[in-house]
């Protein structure tokens, strides 16, 4: 249940699903070098914020509680209603919810990575890797054409030398 501070503004919970697909680089709380960690598909956290709060302080937060390493440009905050709608920084997730009223199924929040194409919020050792994996699936995308075209180019042949071996 939200509630009015003295100041002029809410403050209340909001509940934000991690659907990430990447694994992600966490604190692993014991002085040690940050390791690799997985996905969190189906975690759910519940964040106490207030209306002034924003979707980039929401994310940062996010980060903060799963002790996540990666720079905070590689994942969006969504807005679930009926269809994903990826929310602006400035964006106050408690308003929105305060404004969708009491059921929780008429607005979800979900983080997820960002889609935009923002390429400079990938360390090179990432975007190294990106590129082996798309080198390697250019080869083997080039190599299947080759062999669709290799396997039509022999029927043709085929069917011209038959054409050419008929009297007529």
């Amino acid at each position: 249940m939200p509630h009015l501070t003295l100041n002029g503004t809410y403050t209340g919970f909001i509940k934000v699903h991690l659907k990430l697909r990447r694994p992600v680089t966490v604190d692993s709380g014991d002085g040690k070098s940050p390791g690799p960690g997985s996905s969190s598909d189906n975690a759910v956290k519940q964040l106490h914020i207030s209306s002034t709060t924003t979707v980039g302080e929401v994310i940062q937060g996010l980060l903060k509680k799963f002790m996540v390493q990666d720079n905070p440009r590689k994942f969006a905050l969504y807005r679930l209603t009926h269809l994903f709608q990826k929310l602006p920084l400035s964006e106050c997730p408690l308003c929105l919810r305060l404004l969708a009223g009491p059921d929780l199924e008429s607005l979800s929040f979900v983080l997820k990575e960002n889609e935009t194409g923002e390429w400079h919020a990938f360390s090179v050792p990432e975007l190294q890797n990106f590129l082996i994996i798309l080198e390697k699936e250019e080869k083997e995308r080039m190599r299947q054409v080759e062999l669709r075209y290799a396997a039509y180019r022999e029927k043709l042949l085929l069917a011209l030398g038959q054409v050419e071996s008929k009297p007529g």
